[in-house]
């Protein structure tokens, strides 16, 4: 094994490793919501497979970050987590059993699927085009459907330890695709609640609310602000410490539900 492979999780025997396994989709930048659910799970004593597209990044205005992926890599590992970092664009239909494979190959039978995955490009009734309303339904629906369906296939773990949980939005205005698509990705993922009951696996469905990770501008992290209770935009940690819990054994119990994880936004 070169030293190339074992940087990016190549060749850890999945047999030597007592901790769970999670695979995180969307996690392509060290400021963003996916990273901080990475980090927050890999403290608390997960292995962690994610999955990035650096080509997203680049045609949305906060740009690709350099090296982001090895960075988050680094940082997970050095919570003690074994690690693989998976470039996957979602909108292809083969991309979750590939995705899959990669993360059993290299770290073992996934106990968690936390999808993080979006497309996102602001239009609205009049101004969308055809072929951004099917990509946002290809990544944000689509393989949200294809990625439980792997995931509930491949399923060995022990009945109640499994854990589905979607990243959603309510934001339709101006954002007709995103929000749509968003809209099925609800029903996707709590339809997993009572289709996947007999693999004792959950299904939650988290909004965070407006969670500032570089893309907003100065006026809607005001409107945000003003807009929340408490004052404050929310974060990537507080996103990531209800994964954390949703994901341990204490989170069991709450099941098929969309959670608003926002401060109290209206």
């Amino acid at each position: 094994m070169t030293a190339e492979q074992d940087q990016a999780g190549y060749g850890h025997d999945p047999s030597d490793s007592g901790r769970p396994v999670a695979l995180l989709t969307g996690v392509g930048r060290t400021a963003g919501i996916g990273a901080g659910i990475a980090g927050q799970l890999a403290a608390s004593g997960w292995d962690i497979a994610f999955t990035y597209w650096t080509r997203y990044d680049e045609r949305m205005a906060w740009g690709a970050e350099p090296g982001a992926a090895e960075a988050i890599r680094k940082s997970l590992a050095e919570r003690g987590a074994a690690t693989v970092a998976i470039e996957a664009d979602l909108a292809g239909t083969d991309a979750p059993a590939r995705i899959f494979d990669a993360a059993q190959h290299r770290l073992g039978g996934v106990t968690a699927l936390v999808m993080c995955h979006c497309e996102s490009a602001g239009s609205g009734l009049l101004d969308t085009t055809v072929d951004s309303f099917d990509r946002h339904f290809a990544v944000n629906a689509r393989a949200t459907w294809l990625l439980i369906r792997e995931y509930a296939q491949r399923f060995r773990g022990t009945p109640g330890a499994g854990r589905i949980i979607s990243l959603t939005s309510d934001h339709t205005v101006g954002n007709l695709p995103y929000g749509a698509s968003k809209g099925a990705l609800d029903r996707i993922t709590l339809a997993a609640a009572r289709e996947l009951a007999h693999l004792g696996i959950t299904a939650n469905v988290i909004n965070p609310g407006p969670v500032d990770t570089g893309w907003m501008s100065d006026a809607v992290r005001a409107s945000g602000v003003r807009q929340t209770p408490l004052a404050r935009l929310g974060t990537p940690q507080d996103t990531a410490n209800l994964v954390e819990f949703l994901c341990s054994p204490r989170g069991q119990w709450i099941n098929g539900q969309l959670l608003m994880s926002n401060g109290g936004f209206a």
